[in-house]
């Protein structure tokens, strides 16, 4: 088995077990290749990974069984990337608070290699949303997992974005900006915005106004198989173009156009890995201080 990991920096209490991990997968006699980023972190943190194998975040991962997340949900948006059209499986290890994305804690993951050796698992498909645009924004990662988003920049004012739907006229949005988000992005900003939550195999696109100049504006659901496209107004001339945590300033003059991938990013799931027991927790749905 070949696996490859890329994470972020951790807690102290976290050492143990990442350390646990790489002495199993060791023990496993599993091929493991490391993100350049990740295994120099490894090295300054003095955790011993037995690994001399690396790939550069910029180029991704061509071949692998699996790919191991350690961090929280930005770590494995950027993993989504690393993987791209190769569709490999990314199993998320939250290194902190629990996430949406990265559900397998720290204490799990020997259980979790185990499961991945005795195919004690399954496969959740995750669709993405595809930007492509005129002149061209995010180079060879057009595609994110969560959303895509248009924003003024921080010194101009309202724009608007004219919204086609399918190439018929939608709205012209009079606000700070536009969000385009996945299912599995509606749990995020925009979520924080007003849009709905949605299960994460359901077919749709949310579009979230930020901050509309009208009140009567309101989140949208779409079908993800139809095609947005976006033309901007705005004073300063440009504006923030951004897809998951990755965000560019973008000439006014830009076209642009978003519609779901062709290619999925697949989540490993263990068996008591539930997106409602998920939801619940990270939301408090259900708490009360009187209770």
């Amino acid at each position: 088995m070949k696996i490859a990991i890329h994470g972020r920096n951790f807690p102290e209490k976290a050492r143990p077990y990442i350390q646990s991990m790489f002495d199993e997968l060791a023990k496993r006699q599993v091929e493991v290749v490391l993100s350049q980023i990740y295994r120099e972190f490894l090295d300054g943190a003095g955790v011993a990974h037995n690994s001399e194998a690396v790939y550069q975040t910029d180029q991704g991962i061509a071949e692998a069984d699996f790919i191991f997340s350690l961090g929280g949900d930005g770590t494995l948006l950027d993993a989504v990337t690393h993987v791209g059209a190769t569709e490999i499986p990314i199993v998320g290890i939250n290194i902190g608070r629990l996430g949406f994305l990265a559900t397998v804690s720290p204490s799990s993951i020997r259980l979790m290699i185990d499961a991945l050796f005795t195919e004690q698992y399954s496969i959740d498909e995750r669709a993405l949303v595809g930007v492509r645009s005129n002149p061209d924004i995010f180079g060879s990662l057009p595609f994110g997992l969560n959303d895509f988003t248009i924003t003024r920049t921080q010194t101009s004012s309202m724009i608007t974005v004219h919204t086609y739907l399918d190439g018929e006229f939608l709205n012209s949005y009079w606000a700070d900006g536009l969000i385009v988000s996945t299912p599995s992005g509606s749990t995020g900003y925009s979520l924080s915005c007003g849009g709905p939550v949605l299960l994460p195999q359901t077919n749709n696109f949310i579009i979230t106004p930020i901050s509309p100049h009208n009140l009567n504006v309101r989140p949208m659901i779409v079908m993800d198989s139809c095609q947005l496209a976006f033309e901007v107004e705005s004073r300063s001339g440009n504006f923030l173009a951004a897809l998951d945590s990755r965000s560019f300033t973008v000439d006014a003059s830009a076209r642009i156009s978003v519609q779901k991938e062709a290619f999925k990013a697949r989540l490993v799931k263990l068996s008591d890995d539930n997106f409602l027991n998920t939801l619940r927790s990270k939301l408090n749905w259900g708490w009360d201080i009187r209770n």
